[in-house]
């Protein structure tokens, strides 16, 4: 059996999805570890995965808390501007203590996330098998697909690929605080430098979480990506629910996620907004608002700190949501349509999907208002094209493997030490 490391982002919009690919593969057999900073530990033992540290010299505990908080205070480009400061500390933690630690734990095989390039860097430098995992959206730095960030949809004309490669060499520019701190590194272990970010240099296997009917027109994509859709299965931490109290009334479920839950106010349009209806509205907050805060909120919603996302989801028939790419797939696994307010990182490139797929309408945060949100809700809930096209990506994510499948072709690649090829290309299954 091998033993995989596995490197990524320490936000649950990534360990979530990792760990449960790390639980399929640690029941079939194989031992996973996850390299993180102290702060993680507890939530990553919590899912059942082994834990190395990483960063004990160069990390202050107490960073990635106080990251979020402000974090959750900015929208737009700023949030992703103070971002860098995090992120450029992170790559250099990777770089300095990954390759020691992989050592000393006897890792074979890392899955490296895509938001987490110094993982490749570092497994380039030791010479060992990679795997690239996309959590949130695939990237492919390709002319014709909008980058994460922006609200576009897909045009394949001159003037999109031109707009396309403006905003892509843009965020190069922004993010040379990362790029520098890797390039640092490559020099030094005389590995070519990188001139673009999140171009994964993978080539056993890229998997991405996505389905392929949730995503714009990717042609000619390498044979070793595959779309496998969510990464999911029981976690063993377990969240109560209330589930007594649901009316049997059209449930709304509204998330913001675990970096935008202290956006109050948003919470506070969207109870307005549901007030008078006849729904039920029920609100995770994640530990965002204090009890008075949700006090203030207008009607009668069920709020909660935590809920089962997908048990609240399986009863639901409209999802409230910032974007984040694990509650909208968690959303369409049930058949579920959306109301999307992105409103930072790739949230503009989910909310533009939900438009491709039709599985739903998003809504700026410069045209958001109680009204827009309340008709927009009504619209969604009445009109049965949202729910048709929800269905069809459910059935989509239902075919698509899913953490099974990502297992297959992890355990594929590494078995034959070349690239997991699509069912297709290889002519048999797995």
């Amino acid at each position: 059996m091998t033993h995989f490391g596995i490197i990524c982002p320490p936000f649950p919009g990534h360990l979530n999805p990792q760990a449960a690919l790390g639980r399929e593969l640690q029941k079939r057999g194989h031992r996973v570890t996850f390299l993180q900073i102290p702060d993680v530990e507890l939530k990553v033992r919590s899912e059942g995965l082994n834990y190395w540290p990483i960063g004990q010299s160069l990390y202050r505990p107490g960073f990635l808390a106080e990251t979020c908080e402000q974090l959750g205070k900015l929208s737009d480009m700023e949030a992703l501007r103070y971002s860098l400061d995090f992120c450029r500390h992170i790559t250099e933690i990777i770089c300095e203590d990954a390759p020691g630690a992989i050592k000393a734990a006897g890792i074979e095989v890392l899955l490296v996330d895509q938001l987490e390039p110094a993982g490749e860097t570092v497994a380039e430098f030791l010479g060992i098998p990679f795997i690239c995992v996309s959590c949130a959206q695939a990237m492919h730095r390709r002319a014709d697909v909008p980058p994460f960030f922006t609200p576009w949809s897909y045009h394949n004309t001159w003037w999109a690929r031109l707009r396309n490669l403006a905003v892509y060499y843009m965020l190069d520019r922004s993010s040379q605080p990362i790029l520098q701190a890797l390039n640092h590194y490559r020099q030094a272990w005389k590995l070519p430098a990188y001139r673009n970010l999140y171009a994964s240099a993978a080539r056993l296997a890229h998997i991405s979480q996505q389905p392929a009917a949730f995503d714009f027109p990717n042609t000619n994509l390498p044979a070793h990506f595959h779309y496998t859709g969510p990464f999911r299965n029981a976690s063993p931490r377990s969240v109560s629910f209330p589930f007594e109290r649901l009316t049997g009334q059209p449930l709304i479920y509204a998330s913001l996620g675990s970096l935008q839950n202290t956006k109050h106010e948003l919470f506070q349009m969207i109870a307005a907004a549901c007030e008078g209806l006849d729904v039920q509205l029920v609100i995770t907050h994640g530990g965002g608002m204090n009890a008075e805060a949700v006090q203030q909120l207008r009607g009668s919603p069920l709020v909660v700190e935590y809920a089962p996302q997908m048990e609240v989801l399986a009863k639901a028939s409209l999802t409230i949501t910032h974007g984040g790419l694990n509650t909208v797939l968690d959303s369409l696994s049930y058949g579920v349509p959306l109301v999307a307010i992105p409103i930072t990182f790739e949230q503009p490139g989910t909310g533009a999907r939900i438009r491709w797929t039709g599985t739903g309408e998003v809504i700026g945060l410069s045209s958001l208002s109680v009204p827009t949100l309340r008709s927009t809700i009504q619209r969604v809930l009445t009109e049965d094209s949202y729910l048709q096209n929800a269905l069809r990506i459910k059935q989509a994510i239902s075919q698509a493997g899913g953490v099974k499948r990502a297992a297959d072709i992890v355990e594929q690649a590494v078995k034959v030490d070349r690239p997991a090829l699509k069912q297709a290309a290889l002519g048999t299954r797995g």
